[in-house]
């Protein structure tokens, strides 16, 4: 009697199987472009800080985040920009900050707060930061904000 029935896939039978590729359009840029697009809003961030403009750091690193498979490299790059802007950012700031977001800004926030914390040690950042920027975006976005990151199928 064969055990190993268990291992095999069974979707390599079915015609009518659903692909990562069909769920959401990939981002229709270049990947060599959304590392450069990365890169200058690095740039842009670190001067909106020098001139101590969190909103306008912010703004403009969750405007168009890299999407889809082969920007893994913007992906981290943006990802370390955000956590920089994170740590630079005073507690009593934030309710202010998140208040200034859009929707989809404060969407595109949640998904990298969690993926800062879903990294191995949670990277440079303190754990606390993390969780205090998600406990003042959840009071002021709401409870729709976390389920509209967990059914978005477009991860940052």
């Amino acid at each position: 009697m064969d055990v190993n029935f268990r291992k095999i896939d069974i979707d390599v039978y079915d015609e009518d199987i659903l692909h990562e590729t069909e769920l959401y359009d990939s981002d229709p840029r270049d990947p060599s472009q959304v590392l450069s697009d990365a890169r200058q809003k690095q740039v842009a961030v670190r001067t909106a800080l020098a001139r101590s403009d969190i909103v306008g750091a912010l703004s403009s690193i969750l405007d168009s985040p890299p999407y889809g498979p082969g920007v893994d490299e913007a992906k981290d790059l943006t990802l370390q920009t955000l956590l920089t802007i994170l740590n630079t950012t005073k507690a009593a700031e934030i309710p202010g900050v998140v208040k200034a977001l859009s929707q989809d800004e404060q969407d595109t926030l949640m998904k990298y707060l969690y993926k800062g914390m879903a990294m191995p040690g949670w990277g440079d950042i303190s754990g606390s930061v993390l969780l205090g920027w998600h406990e003042k975006l959840t009071e002021i976005a709401g409870t729709g904000c976390i389920v509209r990151v967990m059914t978005d199928r477009r991860l940052v």
